[in-house]
């Protein structure tokens, strides 16, 4: 099944001379399960696409379609899109960006309430995923408190609260060292195959990426084919 599906997307920031097209002519799929690497330097074009395919960013042109409902540019403002964000996709920041003052289980609990789970629902949902990443023990800590590898686990079970079919991760590993980066990365993984879910991550550490199903490379804002790269 294919969750993602991105075609000829186009963005350009600014107009006239002062214009700079940071994306030209992306197309790719994702299937359900699959695990895929956006690699590229600083500049590439990688947390605008990102931003797009999360119908956070409006591109120039283009559609996205999540889950079989097409986002044309033109419907951006639609409360449609707000609607599937919501539903279909889960973002995991370069930050954790845990709401301070809540605790770890709470910061869960939240997502699930916004999207109209009754509070005793969200807080089983949240022990669950409490569970299933191996963080029950600090349900009731805050963030400040935590860890930052207990912190990104927290902060990818709040982006799994309401089971969205799509996961984009951006940067999961970068405030992390190299073990602990290494096991959010081994976590995404078992996500994608346990869960079924199509997983993005965005990263520039190639040693981040061993498993991964499909890399694909940006620069200058177009995908390069694997002859480019190879």
């Amino acid at each position: 099944m294919t969750v993602l599906r991105v075609n000829h997307l186009k963005h350009v920031f600014g107009s006239g001379e002062l214009a700079v097209t940071a994306l030209e002519e992306i197309d790719f799929a994702v299937e359900a399960g699959e695990l895929m690497a956006l690699l590229g330097p600083s500049g590439s074009g990688k947390s605008t696409l990102l931003l797009c395919i999360s119908l956070i960013l409006a591109p120039t042109a283009g559609s996205i379609e999540i889950g079989g409902h097409t986002v044309y540019a033109e419907g951006w403002a639609h409360r449609e899109s707000r609607r599937l964000r919501r539903e279909k996709i889960g973002f995991i920041f370069q930050g954790h960006n845990l709401i301070p003052f809540l605790s770890a289980r709470d910061n869960i609990v939240l997502a699930l309430e916004l999207n109209g789970v009754g509070r005793r629902s969200a807080r089983q949902r949240a022990d669950e995923l409490l569970d299933y990443l191996e963080v029950t023990h600090r349900a009731d800590a805050l963030p400040g408190n935590l860890s930052g590898g207990e912190q990104q686990r927290v902060a990818i079970g709040r982006a799994l609260a309401n089971e969205p079919p799509l996961i984009l991760a951006d940067e999961p590993t970068a405030s992390l060292d190299t073990e602990r980066g290494g096991r959010v990365m081994e976590l995404l993984k078992r996500i994608a195959r346990e869960r079924n879910s199509a997983v993005i991550t965005v990263t520039h550490d190639e040693r981040m990426i061993a498993g991964f199903d499909t890399v694909r490379r940006l620069r200058d804002g177009r995908l390069l084919v694997a002859e480019e790269y190879t």
